[in-house]
């Protein structure tokens, strides 16, 4: 364990070390080493002795964010919550809720520490009855909007369903990372009829998305069907709906109707997106109907002159789909972007779908370190495991230098 330890320590590779330390060290010793990382020792001015670069960390007790790593203190006091020491994780992220990332951590560990009353009066502090922000430099930190978040997972997991839903009814911003919060809790809860009237209104057509899996989750397709074609127009995310619409016809042998639906999308003005390209070609070669993809972006490429590489490698897998491999390569590498390090993956993905596994990997070996991980993915395809971990191992990372200028309170436009 200890040489594992040492070697991704070398690389700097913080949650790669930490992912490590959770699944291969037994509990106790793994939460000394969580200690010792997240310590006086782990501050930014100690950067250099982490990087391999010194003295082994010094151990010693917590801190505060000042003289420890945020994101080593998140999986520190985690690792301790798992393992019956919920309230000194508890303790140790109170000073720290005004961070977003640590406030979620908080939120988590109050659980199974018994302190969910604690943890919500916290959050209550940060959602004032007025203000609400206006700018993504407002409110740095845990702005209100998350803060309304987080304590609204505490009210349904107190059995309050009820404030769980007002408190998200007042959010101004309804949704995160593709999913809404509200939309979620109410299809957990069966509340299909306040789901269905929320999709109507929700703009961003994510409300819509969660209906329809619902729906789909109980067999009834036509309805999940209906649902996007409802939202669809009424949408700021039009496009959005479209492929969930056509991915869902898709998955339900439905392909001929979702060609249609991304035909439609991709003919509007403006809507021959990579993204839109890409699945609609994907469909066509799903439906054997690869000549007809290539048909499309043949016109589209008439209409507009050029091929830029992001429309281009499109093709790629459709003209291979008609025993096309060699022309395929050809028009590749004389592309004026073929020799590219962003087109060498795409051109080593046709290589190794038709079999020429090692030309795929001598296509991506001179893009090095951006092709590491691509080179020994393929390499242990061939069996060469240990020549895979040498690739990876080659790719060293620079240790950041330490910050010489203060934090600056600025909006950087």
């Amino acid at each position: 364990m200890f040489e594992l330890e040492g070697d991704v320590r070398g690389k700097g590779y913080g949650t790669s070390l930490w992912t490590l330390l959770i699944l291969t060290i037994e509990p106790g010793r793994s939460l000394a080493a969580s200690h010792r990382i997240w310590s006086p020792g782990f501050s930014n001015s100690a950067m250099p002795r982490w990087w391999g670069c010194g003295p082994a960390m010094g151990s010693g007790s917590a801190r505060g964010m000042e003289d420890g790593h945020p994101l080593a203190l998140q999986f520190h006091s985690r690792l301790l919550a798992r393992h019956g020491g919920g309230d000194e994780a508890f303790s140790l992220l109170r000073p720290h809720v005004q961070d977003w990332f640590l406030a979620a951590a908080l939120v988590d560990v109050a659980d199974g520490a018994g302190r969910d009353d604690e943890a919500a009066e916290l959050l209550e502090a940060h959602i004032p009855d007025e203000h609400r922000c206006d700018s993504p430099w407002c409110c740095r930190g845990l702005d209100p909007d998350m803060a309304i978040g987080l304590l609204a997972t505490i009210r349904e997991r107190q059995g309050r369903v009820g404030d769980a839903i007002a408190l998200l009814r007042t959010r101004d911003k309804t949704s995160l990372n593709n999913r809404d919060q509200l939309a979620d809790l109410l299809a957990r809860r069966n509340r299909v009829a306040e789901l269905r009237a929320y999709a109507a209104t929700e703009p961003f057509g994510i409300a819509a998305r969660r209906l329809a899996e619902l729906l789909e989750e109980r067999d009834d397709v036509e309805g999940a069907i209906a649902v996007y074609r409802q939202v669809g127009d009424a949408s700021f995310c039009p496009g959005n709906v479209a492929v969930d619409l056509a991915q869902l016809l898709a998955r339900h042998d439905r392909g001929e109707e979702a060609i249609e639906v991304m035909r439609a999308l991709a003919d509007l003005p403006g809507g021959a997106e990579d993204w839109i390209l890409h699945l609609l070609c994907t469909l066509y070669a799903d439906q054997g109907r690869p000549e007809d993809g290539l048909a499309y972006l043949d016109a589209l490429k008439e209409r507009r002159g050029e091929e830029e590489w992001d429309l281009f490698w499109i093709r790629l897998p459709l003209m291979a789909a008609c025993d096309r491999v060699n022309e395929a390569l050809e028009r590749a590498r004389a592309h004026p972007e073929g020799g590219t390090s962003y087109a060498a993956p795409h051109i080593a993905e046709l290589l190794a779908s038709a079999g020429r596994t090692e030309e795929a990997v001598a296509i991506l070996r001179p893009h090095a370190p951006a092709s590491s991980h691509d080179v020994a993915g393929y390499l242990i395809d061939l069996g060469r495991i240990e020549e895979a971990v040498a690739v990876l191992h080659q790719d060293k990372p620079r240790p950041p230098q330490p910050s010489t200028v203060a934090w600056s309170e600025e909006p950087p436009f």
